[in-house]
């Protein structure tokens, strides 16, 4: 096996999930955040308060400097969330070197510039005194961190349309635990990784309400439909969205507790307001931060996303949960197959 560098830009639960498992591969693991606190107790106490049950391994290092993290990898892994990507980004674009092999595991698309993720990084680290030629590779999939950490059976998909790239973070990722398939479609991956939160916020919410495996079926059937529409419109290949990234990752995310979209929308499904299932959650519930481009791309490429429109009703206009289901539920009768 061939000891990578690789530089971890994160020390969130995925992150250091992720860290955890290359160095256990057998790579040269450098893991940085912009939390200096959260650095010392975790090289200190070895062990990340949200995934209790991991033991972070001596040889795991940890460092405060973007420099360090940034220099001389093999490959580099943004693993921050979402919001802060372009942030951390900008922060790391004098250090990251020409041709870097950069890997995104943050889900989201970006207000305003409706900008995946890697789309992000390629922006940002492109301005003046950036990298040349960076390559960036999109890893999604199911994979809940609380079971990478202990290492109970995971797949994922590693997207760009950089064929080389994709399949060197292939190899890199791949192991007893870890099974790793390619896709060229960067941005159904991405896009799937994104819209996916929503859905899963709105399965929570029917879960909350005390309706059952029916209406949670149904959610997710007719969510990854919503989602597949606008990748088509968006030029996405349809059949990512039947692949690992897609369905897979909206399976898991809508129907596990260890997800945050689904425990916040349960919150707000018996009562809570959207603040307080966030606060109770206390995490980032990336559902909510996708909302807004969510909205915006289904306007922008005239894609109907009837359940997308309805949690955004329950979470940013007040609409009380059962009377978003009841609008749902009493919407015009349709033909389930897409009119091509």
């Amino acid at each position: 096996m061939t000891k990578r560098k690789i530089g971890i830009l994160g020390a969130g639960t995925w992150g250091m999930a992720l860290a955890r498992m290359l160095c256990v591969s057998g790579n040269d693991v450098l893991v940085w955040s912009a939390l200096g606190q959260e650095i010392d107790n975790l090289s200190t106490t070895r062990v990340h308060p949200n995934l209790p049950g991991m033991k972070i391994p001596q040889e795991l290092k940890f460092t405060k400097s973007m420099e360090e993290v940034c220099t001389d990898k093999d490959i580099l892994m943004f693993a921050v969330p979402s919001v802060f990507v372009r942030g951390t980004a900008a922060k790391a674009r004098p250090y990251v070197a020409d041709g870097q092999i950069i890997v995104d595991v943050a889900k989201g698309v970006e207000p305003d510039t409706l900008m995946t993720m890697t789309e992000i990084l390629a922006d940002e680290l492109g301005k003046e005194g950036g990298p040349k030629g960076v390559r960036l590779v999109a890893l999604s999939g199911p994979t809940h961190a609380e079971e990478v950490a202990v290492d109970l059976p995971t797949t994922i998909v590693s997207a760009s349309p950089d064929e080389e790239a994709a399949r060197y973070v292939q190899e890199v990722f791949n192991n007893t635990c870890m099974r790793v398939y390619t896709n060229p479609d960067i941005k159904g991956v991405e896009l799937s990784g994104a819209m996916k939160n929503v859905i899963a916020l709105g399965v929570g919410i029917s879960t909350g309400l005390g309706y059952g495996d029916n209406a949670r079926a149904a959610l997710i059937t007719r969510g990854i439909a919503e989602i597949a529409r606008l990748g088509v419109a968006m030029g996405c290949n349809v059949h990512t969205f039947a692949g690992l990234a897609g369905i897979g990752d909206l399976i898991v995310t809508a129907t596990s507790m260890h997800s945050r979209n689904n425990r916040a929308g349960i919150l707000i499904g018996k009562g809570k307001s959207p603040a307080e299932a966030v606060k109770e959650v206390g995490m980032v519930v990336e559902g909510m931060n996708a909302l807004p481009a969510a909205l915006e791309l289904a306007e922008k490429y005239q894609v109907e996303m009837p359940i997308v429109q309805t949690v955004d009703a329950i979470v940013n206009h007040g609409m009380s949960a059962a009377e978003a289901v009841r609008a749902l539920m009493d919407r015009g009768l349709k033909n389930e197959l897409p009119q091509l």
